[in-house]
């Protein structure tokens, strides 16, 4: 079995369709359909059939698909440890990280590691978990950064710090007149993340909980990094990473409203493939990041 045609296999399976694979790998329909007929003698199964305009896997397909990719990543991996051999602090990490262990661990770990390391390159995707993920089953990323989740097969994680998101807002703010109780929140606009958000969701269900309406939301963003300035500037309330209320910070110049109830435990952890290979590089870079995590929190 060639691992040239398991590569174009994936290919094909992924796009369902022999003309797309042909142009992304610049090969000929030709090679493609005769490397296709190559794993389907090994296999003595069809893995491909006709769906409309396009292909769609078999049955026998969806087999071959998933020991292609962890045949692709078995050797992927094995040159990388090969490589790695007498080499110490070297090569490329690939690393997925969320926007507020991107802002927060990721700068003080990678000044040490590159202090240590001149040689290593860092390659990082800055995303939710719904990015990361995929990316980290296919094999593009050797880890990421994310927030604590249901537990998945072939996937382990390893925890690095708290992260308790709480109610912010600008330190001049008017609830601070007063000791507020949840109640008195439903009062005041916000500017929170987009339904889905898992910030987003327990917030509304914190105050659904009670017989609550959900916060007034005036404005919704996706981009976190951008929380702490638009509270400063709008006077209006959110709901963000306690890190961000720290000195030194953008946000500063805000203060957390303490209301019962309404701090949200989360878990940042480091997140990787079973069987995966992990460099050198890699395992220094997890404890350098472990250790900003404790200075941090």
């Amino acid at each position: 079995m060639d691992l040239r045609d398991l590569r174009y296999f994936e290919v094909i399976a992924e796009l369902e369709h022999v003309g797309q694979a042909a142009e992304r790998l610049h090969r000929t329909q030709p090679a493609l359909t005769s490397s296709v007929r190559r794993l389907e003698e090994v296999c003595g199964a069809p893995l491909f059939e006709r769906s409309g305009r396009g292909i769609k896997l078999t049955a026998a397909g969806q087999v071959m698909l998933k020991w292609a990719r962890r045949t692709r990543l078995d050797v992927e991996e094995a040159r990388r440890e090969i490589g790695d051999i007498g080499s110490g602090l070297s090569g490329t990490v690939r690393i997925g990280i969320i926007p507020t262990a991107a802002q927060f661990l990721l700068p003080p770990a990678v000044r040490q590691l590159i202090a240590e390391a001149p040689k290593v390159q860092l390659h990082t995707v800055v995303g939710l978990s719904d990015v990361l993920q995929p990316k980290l089953r296919s094999g593009e990323l050797d880890m990421t950064i994310e927030t604590e989740s249901a537990g998945e097969p072939g996937i382990t994680s390893q925890f690095l710090a708290e992260d308790p998101i709480v109610v912010a807002a600008s330190a001049t703010h008017e609830v601070f007149l007063s000791s507020p109780v949840l109640k008195d929140l439903c009062a005041y606009r916000w500017v929170l993340q987009p339904p889905g958000a898992p910030t987003r969701d327990w917030l509304d269900q914190t105050f659904e909980r009670r017989r609550l309406p959900r916060p007034q939301v005036q404005i919704e963003s996706s981009m976190l990094l951008m929380l702490p300035a638009l509270i400063a500037e709008t006077g209006l309330l959110s709901f963000i990473s306690r890190h961000h209320l720290q000195a030194g910070q953008l946000g500063s110049g805000l203060k957390e409203v303490n209301v019962k109830g309404t701090t949200m435990r989360r878990r940042m952890v480091v997140t990787y493939r079973e069987s995966s290979y992990l460099s050198p590089a890699s395992n220094r870079l997890i404890a350098l990041l472990a250790a900003a995590a404790t200075r941090n929190a």
